[in-house]
């Protein structure tokens, strides 16, 4: 386990994230930060070519196996074909037999990669599957001494040394940002990060190495630089974990097991975004399309799944100098979509029959620098005309009346316990009433505001930080949600007014959003170990599933009709689809 030293490249000066203040840079690994390049041994085809559950009759497989493990089970094996923007990955089973469908790969030139930490590949990376022909291609491992490429952010955070509330900053601010790599592999003093940690706070989180976006002047955009013990406290913690004074790290890496079990039995698609530059935030599908906001630009992308074609309908500026990007992505009873416009200023309104995009700019006269509408709840504005936003420059909400375009701004609310609350995710219920979910600082409520009194009613979760990040309702009215800093997912039924928490069994997985599914199971997305649960929450039981590639998970999506799990990449370029086989 050893790392060269490297050098003080402009990169990592721009990448390191701090406690309150957000790093504009992320780290574009090579797809997923392993070996890509797969040992195959292809023969011809076989009578009793593995199969997998359901999808008919298998075009490519093989066993995976090493000299350290023989077969291997829960490794990645994900085949492209040439000229494709889609991806194919399947996981090797307790045999170490892995198989792709033909009903999903067809004849032609493939290249192969695999997914698992500690090992890496040497040989051909390609393989040639011909029509009609079931191709056997063994795939052979070998152990690595250089794990650190390969490792998740929340590996990295199991590593760090000290407790988990110092290093927490890293797993909340900092990887919303960047790969945790990026400060691993600096070589920064102490009194560099301090120079280096005040200037992250001042830019847009969605920005690029090449698209810089500096933030306005404004109420929140300084917040908490000037605050010299935190900066300091940071910076000392971050020469700490680098490699300030060693070649090598001074403390053991560590890592996550493979898939196991039902992890394994899942099929897995990731399609390619045509621009680089795309930051796929929310994803969802609606009328057989797949949609997404752009977190770092003004455009919403819409994929058809069956072809990999990519339409981006670019967005006009309604905020010019202000930061471009989006957030929430949510549809309306009619399927059209509704967008959080962030620092634009105000909702946008897609027609997904006629494709027309309607803006609704804030007025001018609430508007400062730090203005932002991240979040929109239009599922229900049916009931009473009104569609829900929020503004994260002073933590209030909003309604837009639809028919005239006109917002009106609620007083600032505070609760039963003379209380505010600082909503992220604000889902509505069925009679349109606004429920916030407090991810900042150490939140631990969830809120309710009545709609037509505007009291706001919170309820607190038993942890400490749980910090509720998104959720959504069920078709029964129940609220189902992510606590991001209590590693937890959460449900709250409004009748009973009872929350109950299932803790996931991996450390530092954060989640960021969860949804149920038609069968009642519970899927959400780990913000930095590329990974996806399902929670059956009758039996307590937990499906982990490991994703190809570095993911950055935040809002979760499930298609009843294809079985089928949905998200983007946040800072990558691509929209993952995962489809579990049992």
């Amino acid at each position: 386990m050893f790392a060269t030293r490297t050098g003080k490249t402009l990169a990592a000066i721009i990448a390191v994230g701090a406690a309150i203040v957000v790093a504009f840079i992320f780290l574009r690994a090579p797809e997923d930060g392993v070996d890509n390049a797969p040992a195959v041994t292809a023969a011809s085809s076989s009578s009793d070519i593995v199969t997998t559950a359901s999808l008919g009759p298998a075009a490519l497989t093989g066993i995976v196996s090493s000299e350290a493990e023989g077969p291997m089970e829960g490794v990645l094996v994900t085949v492209k074909q040439d000229g494709s923007t889609m991806s194919t990955t399947v996981i090797s089973d307790a045999q170490g037999r892995y198989a792709f469908p033909a009903s999903r790969i067809g004849s032609g030139h493939y290249t192969l990669r695999i997914r698992a930490i500690g090992y890496y590949l040497d040989g051909p990376r390609e393989v040639d599957i011909g029509a009609g022909e079931a191709i056997l291609a063994d795939v052979h491992l070998n152990t690595t001494d250089n794990i650190a490429p390969q490792m998740t952010n929340a590996e990295w955070l199991m590593s760090f040394p000290g407790t988990d509330s110092e290093k927490f900053f890293m797993g909340r601010s900092c990887q919303g940002c960047h790969r945790l790599q990026l400060i691993t592999n600096s070589s920064y003093s102490v009194d560099e990060f301090k120079e280096i940690v005040p200037r992250m706070g001042r830019y847009y989180p969605g920005s690029r190495p090449n698209q810089p976006q500096v933030l306005l002047p404004g109420p929140r955009d300084n917040r908490g630089i000037t605050n010299e013990e935190l900066v300091n406290s940071t910076a000392n913690y971050l020469a700490r974990v680098n490699l300030n004074e060693n070649a090598t790290w001074d403390y053991e890496l560590q890592t996550m097991p493979r898939p196991s079990g039902r992890g394994t039995s899942a099929i897995i698609t990731t399609y390619d975004l045509p621009r680089r530059a795309a930051m796929a935030h929310d994803a969802i599908l609606v009328k057989g399309k797949v949609y997404y906001s752009d977190f770092g630009s003004l455009y919403m992308g819409e994929l058809d799944p069956v072809t990999g074609v990519v339409i981006d309908y670019e967005l006009p500026v309604m905020k010019p100098g202000a930061p471009r990007g989006l957030l929430g992505l949510h549809p309306d009873r009619d399927e059209n979509l509704w967008l959080a416009m962030m620092y634009q200023g105000g909702l946008m309104r897609f027609d997904t029959e006629t494709k027309e995009i309607t803006t609704f700019p804030l007025p001018i006269e609430w508007q400062n620098g730090s203005t932002q509408q991240s979040m929109v709840s239009p599922r229900n504005w049916h009931v009473d005309g009104k569609v829900w936003t929020n503004d994260q420059s002073d933590h209030t909400f909003m309604r837009l009346d639809v028919a005239t375009g006109t917002y009106e701004k609620l007083p600032f609310l505070l609760d039963q316990h003379g209380e505010p609350i600082n909503g992220y995710e604000i889902p509505s219920d069925q009679y349109n009433n606004l429920w916030a979910l407090e991810m900042g600082g150490r939140g631990t409520r969830i809120g309710m505001v009545n709609a037509q009194t505007y009291e706001l009613t919170t309820w607190r979760s038993p942890f400490p930080r749980a910090q509720p990040r998104r959720g959504q309702f069920d078709e029964d009215g129940i609220l189902w949600f992510a606590e991001f800093g209590a590693n937890a997912i959460g449900r709250f039924d409004p009748e009973t007014q009872q929350m109950r928490e299932w803790v996931l069994p991996t450390k530092w997985f954060m989640p960021y959003d969860a949804v149920k599914d038609g069968r009642g199971e519970i899927w959400t997305g780990s913000m930095g170990s590329d990974r996806v649960v399902r929670l059956n929450p009758e039996t307590g039981e937990f499906v982990e599933y490991l994703l190809p590639a570095y993911t950055n998970i935040r809002r979760v999506f499930f298609d009843d009709d294809t079985r089928s799990f949905w998200t983007g990449a946040n800072h990558t370029n691509h929209i993952v689809r995962l489809e579990p086989l049992d």
